[in-house]
């Protein structure tokens, strides 16, 4: 919390165009963190109003410092979703709810990967399953999310609901398709000492499975007892 309430390190987060460039994954991980361990204080508030001060027009947020860039970036969008949708649990406001109901509508609109403008895959790179995902996108983080959001009953998700169903194996369960991380060497980036098990496409990966069950719930398209 002092790290990320540091007042130099928001002052060096630039504002272009009317626009606050920052990673808002940084502080959204920071506040679902604190709140899911049960660590609730002004601090959170703090986080959560900055998220919602600092929300773009279209509905996300972005740490893109380009002048051009004007578009908010899925991949710094959904968690910050993800951790006000939690902050919700603890304290309640029309601002709050406002921020959460746009954010999710960035990815309704597209139908969580596609594009506005001919309806094209926006990367091809987001339809395969990924464990963990860290801060990427995909369409399995994406569900899961607006499930915990309660937005999977929006018919845009549909398609995506669809796709993840396709995936699924011959045993109920659902494979690891691609991964970012990596257990060689603990000096590089995304290294990990957890087992989140290697990719194969042809076998059940606990952990994607148990998200794809819960999503699927929620999604009203299994019927399933925990």
């Amino acid at each position: 919390m002092e790290w990320l309430l540091d007042g130099k390190r928001w002052e060096s987060k630039p504002l272009i165009n009317g626009r606050r460039r920052f990673c808002a994954s940084q502080e959204s991980n920071g506040l679902y963190a604190a709140l899911s361990l049960g660590f609730f204080d002004e601090r959170c508030k703090l986080l959560a109003d900055r998220l919602i001060q600092h929300q773009w027009s279209d509905g996300g947020w972005n740490c893109d410092r380009k002048a051009s860039a004007s578009k908010s970036s899925y991949h710094e969008s959904l968690i910050p979703l993800r951790a006000l949708n939690r902050y919700l649990s603890v304290e309640k406001s029309p601002q709050l709810i406002s921020a959460i109901d746009r954010a999710a509508e960035l990815f309704h609109k597209r139908n969580l990967y596609k594009r506005i403008s001919d309806g094209e895959i926006i990367n091809k790179r987001w339809l395969s399953l990924h464990y963990p995902p860290y801060w990427h996108y995909d369409i399995l983080s994406a569900l899961k999310v607006l499930a915990e959001a309660n937005k999977l009953q929006d018919k845009r998700c549909h398609d995506a609901l669809d796709l993840l169903e396709s995936k699924r194996l011959a045993n109920d369960g659902f494979p690891k398709e691609e991964k970012y991380c990596q257990s060689s060497n603990p000096k590089t980036r995304y290294f990990t000492p957890a087992d989140w098990r290697p990719i194969n496409k042809k076998k059940m990966n606990e952990w994607v499975t148990i998200d794809a069950l819960f999503i699927l719930k929620n999604a009203t398209r299994m019927d399933i007892d925990y």
